[in-house]
């Protein structure tokens, strides 16, 4: 039984992977979870600059899932290089960096800091703000999404991960950009707009008012989306929404996903991710998949 996948030209020793914002830099996750076991470490996003985050509060619980508005806070590129790549190379496991910005620049600029980096793929972060089209994302129009993929791929000397938001009318409409502009692999989904207010101080939950949505109640979603992207196109997915336990990661495997990332899970079971992998090959031992290619979009096919 082989667990191995490909996603474009790199080989991961197993599909499960972290979703990024919900471990860090695998640091504090280190006590917990033998990084060695990992198919790859996905970081927090990083930007070219030191970002602040929003105001607090910024996280708030929901039936099911939570809402974050942190606001990719991070201290930038140059302090990731110098402290975050250093500890993720002392492991056996891939590197996939999270790069956000709020500008197309601001994107290009930490994606060649990162050219001559050891690692080993970048996921653009598509679901940022893009500041100079009035605060719409850049993942919510198809040209958008092209644009930023064409400009990426152009520098990039690592393979790119294009991470799709869902918050659009047609997931594959963006699906078919990112993969016409160049991108190596697909993420999705990141998290939904949502909202929750506290009827007794009668204010909203976060200062954002809105936040992200993860969690187990989104799952039935992302699933659906990674189907559809599935058909679209003839790239890897890399599934994530709501996945907590094993059976959640087969779904999405069996749907079309070639990897799948643990994410809010991990900060209520810091060994998600590792229960997730052990469940996945019992999983396939139990339904005799000799490896991953045979288990992958295996309702697509039959």
């Amino acid at each position: 039984m082989r667990s191995r996948i490909k996603l474009g030209p790199v080989e991961l020793k197993n599909p499960v992977m972290t979703a990024s914002g919900t471990f860090g830099s695998g640091e504090e996750y280190s006590e917990f979870v033998d990084l060695n076991r990992l198919g790859a470490v996905v970081t927090k996003g990083v930007s070219n600059i030191p970002w602040r985050g929003n105001a607090t509060p910024r996280i708030a619980e929901t039936h099911g899932g939570m809402l974050n508005a942190i606001g990719l806070q991070n201290p930038g590129i140059d302090a990731f290089i110098e402290k975050d790549i250093p500890f993720l190379r002392r492991y056996d496991t891939k590197i996939i960096v999270n790069v956000c910005g709020k500008t197309l620049e601001d994107y290009l600029e930490v994606v060649e800091k990162l050219a001559d980096q050891p690692v080993d793929l970048l996921e653009i972060n598509i679901s940022c703000p893009n500041v100079k089209e009035g605060g719409i994302a850049f993942g919510q129009r198809p040209t958008g999404v092209f644009d930023v993929t064409q400009a990426v791929k152009k520098i990039a000397k690592q393979p790119i991960i294009m991470k799709l938001s869902p918050n659009v009318t047609d997931i594959t409409e963006v699906a078919r950009a990112a993969e016409a502009g160049g991108a190596d692999v697909l993420s999705l989904i990141n998290t939904l707009t949502g909202m929750k207010i506290d009827i007794h101080k009668r204010e909203f939950a976060l200062a954002n008012k809105t936040g992200g949505l993860s969690g187990p109640a989104i799952k039935p979603v992302a699933l659906r989306m990674v189907y559809q992207t599935a058909n679209a196109v003839s790239i890897p997915i890399i599934g994530m929404g709501g996945i907590a336990i094993p059976e959640d990661a087969v779904e999405f495997i069996l749907a079309g996903a070639t990897g799948v990332s643990v994410g809010t899970a991990n900060f209520y079971n810091p060994y998600a991710t590792i229960e997730v992998l052990e469940g996945i090959e019992q999983y396939m031992k139990e339904y005799d998949f000799p490896d991953m290619e045979s288990m992958i979009g295996f309702v697509r096919k039959h």
